[in-house]
């Protein structure tokens, strides 16, 4: 069900290069939001249909070109390592929840916590790359603990709204990657 590591067709990157397109876009649409873009739950359901090595191809190309309209900083590197994680932590409840029957409320429960933990991990990895001190880390993720409760309520939303329709056309997606020559 997830496609090889080895075998990038000119299909499959052209699949890529469009999803890149995609969350890249579906980010600066929603830029003037605070935190609340499509990204995170593409990138979820990209896991769940496509696997984590496509995911993570998109989740970095998407991050790298918005910020070239965004703006380009140390963010840049800690929105990579933080969407990689989230792919991650993705994949392994992916694998748990097939055990589950109605899965849906679970992606639209656990998209809504992704919120919280990138903005966390945003903070850690801010917090390392500035030298913080443990308590000076805690007062700068407690301040920005409100744009983490609007990334989660979001992607819950965004979550409800996009399953339906992305999963059924990303699973024929896969399919076609997956028949397409090497």
């Amino acid at each position: 069900m997830r496609n090889s590591k080895n075998q990038f067709s000119v299909y499959r990157l052209t699949v890529l290069a469009l999803m890149i397109a995609l969350v890249q876009t579906s980010r600066l649409v929603f830029s003037f939001l605070p935190n609340v873009q499509p990204v995170t739950t593409i990138l979820i359901l990209m896991t769940i249909t496509f696997g984590v090595v496509d995911a993570i191809i998109v989740g970095c190309g998407s991050i790298i070109v918005s910020n070239l309209f965004l703006g380009m900083g140390p963010w840049t590197l800690s929105q990579v390592v933080a969407f990689t994680i989230i792919i991650l932590v993705s994949y392994a409840f992916s694998l748990c929840i097939k055990k589950l029957d109605g899965d849906f409320i679970y992606w639209v429960i656990f998209s809504g916590v992704t919120g919280i933990l990138f903005g966390f991990i945003i903070s850690v990895i801010q917090a390392l790359m500035y030298q913080m001190v443990f308590p000076a880390f805690i007062g700068y993720w407690i301040a920005g603990i409100w744009f983490d409760v609007y990334h989660a309520i979001g992607n819950s939303v965004f979550m409800v709204l996009l399953y339906t329709p992305l999963i059924p056309m990303f699973n024929k997606i896969n399919r076609k990657i997956k028949k397409s020559p090497s």
